[in-house]
């Protein structure tokens, strides 16, 4: 099977395996940008009691985060881990907003896709797969979100290298996929949800696996 054909194969069978994954879970877009800083190196139920503590503190907004101390910042989404680090990336993502768009969310979600991208990820802190993260699903712009799922899930098939790099996985989804938001989304939320039921980092568990159908000889490749 050709690479393409190979990558539209995965979406139709996690899609028939586990159904619609309804990603980002938040009740506005300003919530996926802080809920994307917070989810470094942490699990979703860390994120969630951290965004909830905001919201109990009335600081879920540009103009609140812009006056809370760092310090009392980093108590507050304690729960979410390296919260010392993550609040000062919080704070400098707000600097940019505030300085250069007025604090107005839209107004930075108006650029275009390119210069959205750039700008977010020039915020000291913020990484290709947290700025592709605001810009897919926060201001719903196609752009592809690879994480570590991906990259295991797509070297255990034979589809990359190991020495690939994120813009090279990225290219590779989005020259092989339709400039689609909706399925971008879904097609991140899938990859991860194989790869936390399946295809785990220490060793695959291939049987009752979606993409089992879809290997072929030789592997899965494991790390």
């Amino acid at each position: 099977m050709r690479t393409g054909e190979k990558i539209k194969a995965f979406y139709d069978a996690m899609l028939a395996a586990y159904g619609p994954q309804h990603w980002w879970p938040a009740e506005t877009p300003f919530e996926v940008v802080i809920g994307a800083i917070l989810t470094q190196n942490t699990n979703w139920k860390n994120v969630e009691r951290a965004i909830a503590n905001l919201k109990r503190e009335g600081l879920l907004s540009p103009e609140t985060l812009a006056k809370i101390p760092t310090e009392q910042l980093a108590e507050v989404i304690r729960p979410a881990g390296y919260y010392r680090i993550k609040a000062k990336r919080l704070k400098n993502l707000i600097e940019m907003l505030v300085r250069d768009f007025g604090g107005d969310l839209d107004a930075l979600f108006a650029l275009r896709t390119s210069s959205l991208r750039e700008t977010v990820l020039a915020v000291s802190g913020i990484g290709p797969e947290t700025a592709d993260s605001i810009v897919l699903y926060a201001a719903h712009k196609a752009v592809f979100v690879v994480d570590a799922y991906t990259a295991r899930i797509l070297y255990r098939h034979g589809v990359i290298d190991p020495d690939v790099t994120y813009e090279d996985i990225q290219s590779l989804m989005q020259d092989n996929l339709p400039e689609d938001v909706a399925m971008f989304q879904e097609y991140h939320a899938l990859l991860v949800e194989v790869g936390k039921r399946q295809c785990k980092k220490a060793a695959p568990i291939c049987p009752g696996c979606p993409l089992a159908p879809l290997l072929e000889p030789g592997q899965p490749v494991t790390f």
